[in-house]
């Protein structure tokens, strides 16, 4: 399944294994009977019945159903704020941000040569639903980021430029993906946010 170019960590333990498979035998149903006959013609007792499984159990891996499209959400969030703490000495958190945004672009464009992969775009981009989804999965990871930054400048954690960063970084995603190139586009939007952090936080 999709996670924006994110590794899955291994899980250690027979349960956690076995919860693991769980998860993946259900997003996997659901990736198939979605690209099969449509997101909207498919309910959550259609996939938990494919991965022979009962509807509670769906329940207690996915909160609804369109988080089983988006089924490694917590990884991209844990990405995220890793790429802020784990950014190399002397690298400003911006810049950070910026190349880690690329990567997962980059390894997101790698996908598209899978025609499985350009068919789940093209069912997420002509879902209102999915589309909606996607883009408040994404946002909603900002609070994590905000905490992570503040973290890393010695703010407060309702610190109003640390969020605005935060906030500005996950939308320039936005501006990233839909142009022809991103790497540039990326290189201009974060010198915007470089060059005003600069002025707050000289040293980060």
């Amino acid at each position: 399944m999709v996670a924006y170019g994110v590794p899955v960590t291994e899980p250690t333990g027979r349960r956690e294994r076995k919860k693991a498979q769980t998860r993946q035998s259900l997003a996997d149903a659901a990736l198939r009977l979605f690209l099969d006959r449509g997101y909207d013609q498919v309910g959550v007792k259609d996939v938990a019945d494919a991965a022979d499984v009962s509807v509670t159990t769906l329940f207690k891996h996915f909160p609804g159903k369109e988080s089983l499209v988006f089924d490694q959400d917590d990884d991209i969030e844990a990405a995220l704020v890793a790429a802020v703490h784990n950014r190399p000495p002397g690298q400003s958190i911006p810049l950070a941000l910026r190349e880690h945004i690329l990567l997962t672009q980059t390894q997101l464009a790698v996908n598209t040569t899978d025609p499985r992969f350009a068919a789940f775009t093209r069912m997420v981009q002509d879902t209102p639903a999915l589309r909606d989804y996607a883009h408040h999965m994404w946002t909603r990871h900002e609070a994590a980021l905000a905490r992570a930054i503040a973290n890393e400048v010695g703010a407060p954690e309702d610190d109003i430029a640390c969020a605005a960063l935060a906030r500005f970084a996950l939308e320039a995603r936005v501006l990233i993906r839909r142009h022809t190139d991103p790497r540039r586009t990326a290189e201009e939007a974060f010198a915007l946010l470089e060059h005003g952090w600069a002025t707050l936080h000289p040293h980060h």
